[in-house]
């Protein structure tokens, strides 16, 4: 008979497998180790009396009693974290606040810096894993408190949870292997990638916003999008399965160095990509009202929402970007 209470941390191992599809990744994004992760997934299993996963040296994959609890483990740790944020947990200022910011030296980095030095008392942790999509997920389930990305590229349903504030039009680059052909140009006219096939995240769970504005720029242009590549966890590892590829890579301007690549920027237009600051609706805490000052002081001091003329940039993006934040 399956146990009367479920301890909601069980609840988070195992939505953090289901949505991973692997225990190092898993136990990576909860901050535990891999053996701790594996003994609450079996303390779970023999709560409910079910199998959740069906394990192999090669995979893992939900049985059909783990897809059954799924929606009803995502419900429940929702439920918890808007409960928290209704009686004012989020306000806490000795909570840690916990920041996505995508990569090292991305521009939610130099946000991240200023929102420390506003609020010296509160704790910002840091955490590097990119896409909104996955951050916006764990947001939401109450893991991860802020984030930065194309909000536009979220489900409509989605946004309806979460806020946002614009933040800054990053100008878009392409990521050239050494002895490109394009290496020489100084800048990168759109037309001159006809014909070419460019990494853009497809088939990363994580990051379908970041595909689809990639499919938007390159409709009609004759470019193509490399298929999906192994979701690589860290710096290195992504920089080691690219280099083995060897297909250029859609980036901003501010991407940081990879070895034996040359980045350029993209012109004729200029395509943009829209960063927003994201966070759950209703949520409070001083770390929040501080990134969200931070991005406006800087913005507004190096014009991050001047949107140069004749750039390129869906509406949908325009729309949000031109709304007033939250």
């Amino acid at each position: 008979m399956p146990a009367a209470t479920v301890d909601p941390r069980l609840l988070r191992a195992f939505l953090a497998v289901a949505e991973e599809l692997h225990f190092t990744r898993a136990a990576t994004r909860l901050y535990v180790a891999q053996q701790a992760l594996s003994r609450d997934i079996r303390r779970l299993e023999r709560e409910l009396g079910a199998e959740l996963f069906l394990r192999n040296t090669r995979q893992v994959s939900l049985t059909p009693d783990g897809a059954r609890l799924l929606p009803y483990a995502r419900r429940v740790l929702e439920a918890q974290s808007a409960l928290l944020a209704a009686f004012g947990r989020d306000g806490e200022p000795d909570r840690p606040l916990l920041v996505d910011v995508n990569s090292p030296g991305l521009i939610g980095s130099r946000i991240l810096d200023r929102a420390r030095e506003l609020v010296p008392d509160a704790e910002l942790m840091t955490r590097y894993e990119s896409g909104l999509t996955g951050a916006a997920t764990e947001i939401l389930a109450g893991r991860l408190d802020a984030s930065f990305g194309r909000f536009a590229g979220l489900d409509p349903a989605v946004r309806t949870r979460l806020e946002q504030q614009p933040v800054r039009y990053e100008r878009m680059a392409i990521i050239l292997p050494e002895g490109h052909r394009l290496v020489p140009l100084a800048e990168v006219p759109l037309s001159a990638l006809a014909g070419e096939t460019v990494y853009a995240g497809a088939g990363n769970p994580r990051t379908p916003e970041w595909t689809d504005l990639a499919r938007r720029l390159f409709e009609s242009r004759g470019i193509g999008i490399a298929p999906p590549a192994p979701l690589a966890v860290g710096t290195a590892e992504f920089q080691r399965i690219m280099a083995k590829r060897g297909n250029p890579i859609l980036a901003v301007t501010d991407f940081p160095p990879m070895p034996r690549t040359v980045l350029r920027p993209l012109v004729d237009p200029v395509p943009l990509s829209a960063v927003s600051l994201v966070w759950r609706k209703g949520a409070t805490h001083p770390g929040i009202e501080a990134l969200r000052r931070a991005a406006a002081e800087t913005g507004a001091a190096e014009g991050w929402l001047h949107r140069p003329p004749g750039a390129w940039l869906p509406a949908a993006d325009a729309d949000i970007m031109g709304r007033p934040a939250s």
